[in-house]
């Protein structure tokens, strides 16, 4: 992001203490002003309920505001290897290449 490293596990694991997320992976997707934004898939937990605006403030707690996702897309479910870890090349494969703007 503009520059910046962003490590996908370190905004992983902050989204995963939130207690309303059960799994979490992201990427970085196109932006026009910077390069690349964050952006995170998340599978809430069972019976769980939370907004995109609700863990992006529980991000800005605990990350530096480049590292804040800028998009926050819920789903059902990860593609995830045999370890059970994210695959993040299937969660790229799946985004559609147009540049994202960060929200204002």
């Amino acid at each position: 992001v503009a520059g910046e490293n962003v490590f996908p596990a370190e905004i992983e694991r902050v989204l995963t203490e939130h207690p309303a997320v059960g799994a979490a992976g992201t990427i970085g997707v196109p932006d026009e002003r910077r390069g690349e934004m964050v952006k995170a898939f998340v599978v809430l937990a069972e019976g769980q309920q939370a907004s995109e605006r609700e863990l992006q403030e529980h991000c800005r707690q605990h990350l530096a505001p480049f590292k804040v996702p800028a998009r926050i897309e819920f789903t059902d479910q990860l593609p995830t290897n045999f370890l059970g870890k994210v695959k993040r090349q299937a969660l790229r494969e799946g985004e559609v290449a147009t540049p994202l703007r960060k929200p204002t």
